[in-house]
């Protein structure tokens, strides 16, 4: 009875019941094994048949400036023409090349306007194929602002979907890097594009450290797509205007500049007076001379009426 029931003594029995358990479970992982890697594979399939994706980014402030400074000899946008369709529809060509086994998902084109309301020549940017345009605003100083959060929040959000593998980037600003870093986290390469610069650097050195890969465009490049605009010469015929006439048409100027850019624009500019930042002071000049149909320049004391006439008006609105 003993030898009938007790199987701990004998290792044969003990040894066919273990190789029977394995030999059952074998199977069982072997099927798991087959259908993790099916599924690996067809996952693979899947990967290799979609195709990668890249954007380009372009900081228009960066490329007025940079473009106009090498080709024009000047930043300043009144004083030469941008054909934007034609360096956007460049950048995307040269895209194509870099990227060969990409697509296209879009042109981000950044800039600033006065309340964030396109000009006529950013409606025409937008309303060219696979381009957006995103604003950002201008203070008094006509300084972009918001313009880097714009690009960050852009290249974070689409790198943190997967809509994009490559990012090609056109601009120089320093505040750029925490973009850069932002996409990089979620497994995208950022590549910088620059402008050549007359003279030293555009681009600062930490954005230049951070990104993936670096390009630059010459003045071959750009020329094309940059036409300086001819200086108007106004005639000195006639007896100049009197001081009050260039007052009253500084008083014109001042009630447009502020309808144009409201309350919050003047607080900015009041604790400055008497004096006016630069591009302001530019801006004044242009539009007098504009509308008087003569020449300012060299005219001191026309122009210290101009400014009173711009200041008061300013001063009985606030």
């Amino acid at each position: 009875m003993s030898e009938a029931g007790d199987t701990t003594g004998n290792p044969d029995r003990a040894s066919a019941r273990g190789g029977s358990s394995a030999s059952a479970d074998g199977p069982d992982i072997a099927v798991q094994l087959e259908r993790t890697n099916q599924l690996l594979r067809r996952m693979l399939a899947e990967v290799a048949k979609t195709p990668s994706t890249h954007a380009i980014f372009v900081d228009a402030g960066y490329v007025y400036a940079a473009a106009g400074l090498l080709v024009a000899g000047t930043e300043d946008r009144r004083s030469f023409d941008l054909d934007a369709e034609g360096l956007i529809e460049a950048f995307i060509d040269k895209a194509r090349t870099i990227f060969a086994d990409s697509r296209l998902l879009r042109v981000y084109w950044y800039d600033g306007a006065r309340r964030r309301i396109h000009t006529s020549e950013q409606q025409s940017i937008a309303e060219l194929p696979d381009v957006k345009v995103r604003l950002g605003n201008l203070n008094a100083n006509n300084q972009q602002k918001g313009v880097d959060s714009l690009i960050r929040s852009d290249l974070e959000s689409l790198a943190r979907h997967r809509a994009i593998s490559d990012a090609a980037l056109i601009g120089g600003d320093e505040d750029l890097v925490s973009a850069v870093e932002a996409a990089q986290g979620y497994g995208a390469r950022v590549h910088l594009w620059g402008i050549e610069a007359a003279e030293g650097r555009n681009q600062a050195e930490p954005l230049l450290w951070e990104v993936d890969s670096q390009r630059t465009f010459d003045l071959d490049f750009c020329k094309p797509y940059v036409t300086r605009r001819p200086v108007t010469m106004y005639e000195e015929s006639g007896p100049a205007p009197s001081r009050d006439d260039v007052r009253f048409v500084g008083a014109q100027i001042a009630a447009t500049w502020l309808s144009e850019r409201g309350r919050a624009s003047l607080a900015q500019l009041l604790p400055g007076h008497p004096f006016l930042p630069g591009p302001v002071d530019q801006d004044l000049l242009v539009e007098a001379e504009r509308l008087l149909q003569r020449s300012l320049r060299g005219h001191a004391d026309l122009r210290r009426a101009l400014r009173d006439g711009f200041w008061q008006h300013l001063q009985s609105q606030y």
